[in-house]
């Protein structure tokens, strides 16, 4: 009987005053190990990421402190749309690009200053101008080491954080000088469920403020997955894949809601996604997609894309392939920013509109870092979300763009 890898959540009670906010890893790959102070809710958790045998689950599912036994599934990069026609190509005159121009980035006081961001991407172009004077702590998640074949982690930290060249502005925050880079996604290897919750541990454990994720569940991998390698029937590897994707949305909402409950007392991260790609409503209005996983866990910060009629950019609508059910939306057509291998490029997606809100959330970072010498990553969200607006959005349905556009302080 051959094992598997899954991961084990336990949530025990607490009997010790003393709690490590953070956790820390051990030889048995715990993920999360915590124990809350008498102020906190009573319990330990932890996840280990364990190798199991069939009999074996069905014994530890009878342990009263285990509360969730998964299976790591796949993910995959959202990748971006193609473009419909020429992208138009930012100036010097403009000063701006039309995503810092309408999230109101422009104008704010705030530049990031102090405050620490995490990619979880397909990693980075170091050398790149738009990164010069930015710390940059790597780490790779895949086996093909530090780096950016893809282009798209690049262009992500380019919108969040790129340096001002040749007088332009391309991103929100370009006073961030730190900042964490996962590569999660890779040319040969992409991370299941497991090594994102390593990834999302190691940003926290790095003093991460918020993460940006652009990935989500690859259902139509897993499904080959059990018909390709295990030779199984499509309708029952169909039904497989589908109940192992429900589990692993239910274990992402029950990290979330750990993460949260820490945040009320210690540090902790808020977590901004992509809402996902696969609407096609040039097709048909209706034909609408919901927020794709891990976007759509409870906790997470789900981001719809939108897109401009032109200059001067006071009518917004939510781009054709925007998922739908989003908590808010930013720029996300035409997003111009740093291109690995050097020079500039421009990109359509939700991975491009969740670094516009990532950025957005750091401005409101560094206000509260001002302001209390901290960041609470519920009240951020709470901002983000409160602060939205739906003033310049021409489809103002809740179900395409949420809570309206982002705004800085």
């Amino acid at each position: 009987m051959t094992e598997e890898t899954y991961l084990v959540l336990r949530l025990t009670p607490q009997k010790e005053s003393q709690f490590n906010p953070l956790g820390t890893f051990n030889k048995s790959n715990d993920f999360l190990s915590g124990k809350p102070s008498s102020a906190s809710p009573a319990n330990d958790f932890k996840i280990d990421s364990v190798e199991l045998k069939a009999h074996e689950i069905q014994d530890l599912r009878r342990d009263k402190t285990v509360t969730d036994i998964v299976r790591p599934i796949p993910i995959a990069l959202i990748a971006p749309v193609a473009a419909s026609g020429p992208a138009a190509v930012p100036t010097a005159q403009e000063g701006a690009t039309w995503g810092v121009q309408v999230t109101g980035a422009l104008q704010s006081t705030y530049t990031g200053n102090g405050v620490t961001i995490a990619i979880l991407d397909t990693g980075i172009d170091a050398t790149h101008e738009a990164f010069n004077g930015i710390e940059l702590v790597q780490k790779d998640f895949t086996g093909e080491g530090d780096g950016d074949q893809n282009g798209h982690g690049t262009h992500v930290a380019g919108t969040i954080f790129g340096q001002t060249v040749n007088g332009l502005r391309y991103s929100i925050a370009p006073g961030v000088r730190r900042a964490l880079i996962g590569k999660v996604i890779g040319n040969q290897k992409s991370a299941s469920t497991k090594e994102i919750i390593d990834a999302i541990q190691w940003a926290v454990e790095g003093g991460a403020h918020v993460i940006n994720m652009s990935l989500g569940f690859d259902f139509p991998g897993l499904v080959r997955w059990w018909t390709e390698n295990q030779g199984m029937a499509v309708d029952l590897a169909t039904s497989k894949a589908l109940a192992e994707y429900r589990d692993n949305v239910r274990f992402f909402d029950r990290l979330m809601g750990l993460l949260q409950a820490r945040a009320a007392q210690f540090n902790s991260a808020l977590v901004v996604a992509a809402s996902g790609n696969e609407s096609k409503r040039q097709i048909a209005a209706n034909y609408c997609i919901e927020v794709a996983p891990p976007a759509a866990a409870d906790g997470i910060l789900s981001v719809a894309a939108l897109q401009t009629a032109g200059p001067p950019h006071q009518s917004l609508s939510v781009a054709a392939f925007s998922n739908i059910r989003p908590l808010v939306a930013a720029p996300g057509v035409d997003i111009y920013s740093a291109r690995a291998g050097g020079g500039y490029t421009s990109m359509n997606g939700t991975s491009m509109a969740s670094p516009h809100v990532t950025g957005v959330a750091a401005l409101w970072a560094e206000q509260q870092l001002q302001r209390t010498g901290t960041v609470n990553s519920n009240t951020l969200n709470a901002k983000l979300i409160g602060n939205a607006d739906l003033n310049l959005i021409t489809t103002q349905s809740f179900q395409d763009v949420g809570n309206g556009l982002v705004k800085a302080p």
